[in-house]
């Protein structure tokens, strides 16, 4: 063992003299080439003597260590690979320079695909993180999120009133008071009004339910279906056993509902302040939230806000009229048809109509219900006939006209959004799921042509931002004064 040690230290040192070498030998390149580049000619040769002494003394001194190190000697796998080039001065004696082949960008060596997926996949990743932090935070003030979209909703179908007296000279304040009185005062009604039909009809409704499960009964005993006494039995029994079991739910259901009554009363007063803000300073509102985008954003976003803010309006107004004429024409045929309870009906299926889709189908299947409880299968079948007739009417030609271009929501984005919003926010979600994505369609197709520098929708060519007049007289200002 002792034998071998000289020799290992031995081994050792020559590789560091190989390393030395090397060094030294790479520092003459570099001091040639930077005398090559900057200096003249002069300065040129003698940076080549110098470089051609360093080299001969480099080669001295590996001749003087000899050949016994395999380390010292000519290839080496961890360096890089080289090109050996002579001297530009001609002479006799020209000395090889060294030239490294320089590796290739890491980022040019990916192939192209690869490089395009991982920019989109770390942009859509922020995207759904972003998404989900701002579900999160509606999740935790829902109640506060619903409340301010109702108050837009409202504000969109009671400013145009606002507006109309306010160019009658009547003072802003007091136009504000009398529409949110009149249109509170009218939702209130209404409320009150359907209560009171369901709670007069409710004894009636009862009995005549009772009466239709009867018949009911016996038509399933008399049809082809082959229905036993004992089949309807069972199926009675199950019933009464699965509310007996439930009961404790249902208490617990009950307790629950104060919450819920009170969170909803917590609701309907924060919709009202909403309003009434919105009523009467929304304008000065959107240009403080206009102070909240970037500077180079803003004569985006300060052009798209009116365009949302009109898709708003007509999707508000046309809603409320088509479902009026839903309700109207589908109570006056159940009305005709003697089922129970037309006018609560009538009312459920316009407040229903403010969910796209949806809303109709179950307030239509709510009126077939009741009729084929109250008065049998015809009197249903052609209930269900009178609401299928009225809704193809109102989706063919009555949206189509009133609605027109003002929101463009392809149906099956229509859906989506309902059933989003429902399974986020129950009904009121469902509610405000459709304005929502409408609003959004108008903004990000504002922004795009704002982007593109052309006219959004039919609008006529503006320019950058559409400055309003108030906008453009302040810019002429600015640059008169910059002139001056």
């Amino acid at each position: 063992m002792k034998s071998r040690v000289p020799g290992w230290l031995g081994r050792i040192g020559s590789g560091l003299s190989g390393w030395g070498e090397r060094l030294e030998r790479r520092r003459a390149e570099i001091e040639s080439e930077s005398s090559e580049s900057s200096g003249p000619s002069g300065s040129y040769g003698s940076s080549t003597g110098s470089g051609a002494s360093a080299g001969s003394r480099s080669s001295a001194g590996s001749g003087s260590e000899g050949g016994s190190s395999p380390t010292s000697g000519g290839d080496d796998p961890t360096r890089p690979a080289v090109e050996s080039q002579g001297s530009p001065g001609g002479g006799p004696a020209d000395a090889p320079t060294a030239v490294l082949r320089p590796r290739p960008d890491p980022a040019s060596a990916v192939p192209w695909g690869m490089r395009v997926a991982a920019e989109a996949g770390w942009r859509l990743l922020v995207l759904a993180g972003t998404v989900w932090v701002l579900m999160r935070i509606i999740s935790s003030v829902q109640l506060l999120v619903l409340s301010f979209t109702s108050a837009l909703l409202i504000t969109a179908l009671l400013q145009p009133t606002v507006g109309r007296l306010t160019r009658h000279r009547v003072p802003r304040g007091l136009a504000t008071a009398l529409t949110a009185a009149l249109g509170f005062v009218i939702m209130g009604l209404i409320g009150w009004f359907v209560t009171w039909q369901v709670m007069e009809n409710i004894d009636d409704l009862s009995d005549q339910v009772q009466d239709g499960i009867d018949e009911l009964r016996r038509w399933l005993l008399a049809s082809p279906f082959h229905v036993t006494e004992n089949q309807i039995n069972d199926i009675a029994k199950n019933l009464r056993e699965a509310i007996s079991e439930n009961t404790d739910t249902i208490t617990t259901a009950g307790l629950e509902g104060v919450t819920v009554i009170v969170e909803a009363l917590t609701g309907i007063l924060l919709t009202i302040f909403s309003t009434l803000f919105l009523l009467y300073d929304g304008k000065r509102i959107w240009q403080w939230s206009l102070k909240l985008v970037p500077a180079a954003a803003r004569p985006g976003v300060s052009a798209a806000g009116p365009r949302a803010w009109r898709t708003l309006t007509a999707y508000v107004r046309g809603t409320v009229i088509v479902a009026l004429i839903d309700a109207i024409f589908i109570g006056l045929g159940i009305y005709f048809l003697d089922v129970p309870m037309a006018v609560p009906l009538a009312v459920f299926i316009f407040l229903f109509a403010f969910i796209p889709l949806v809303g109709a189908v179950v307030s239509g299947a709510l009126a077939v219900v009741v009729a084929l409880v109250t008065q049998g299968v015809f009197t249903a079948v052609m209930t269900l006939v009178v609401v299928l007739a009225v809704q193809q009417i109102e989706g063919h030609i009555l949206q189509p006209f009133i609605l027109g271009r003002a929101v463009r929501v392809h149906p099956l984005a229509v859906v989506l959004s309902v059933a989003a919003g429902g399974m986020i926010a129950g009904i009121g979600g469902a509610v405000v799921a459709v304005p929502l994505v409408a609003v959004t369609n108008t903004v990000v197709g504002s922004l795009r042509a704002y982007a593109q520098d052309r006219p959004y929708g039919d609008e006529e060519p503006h320019g950058r931002g559409a400055p309003s007049d108030g906008e453009t007289g302040a810019g002429e200002a600015r640059s008169g004064g910059g002139a001056g």
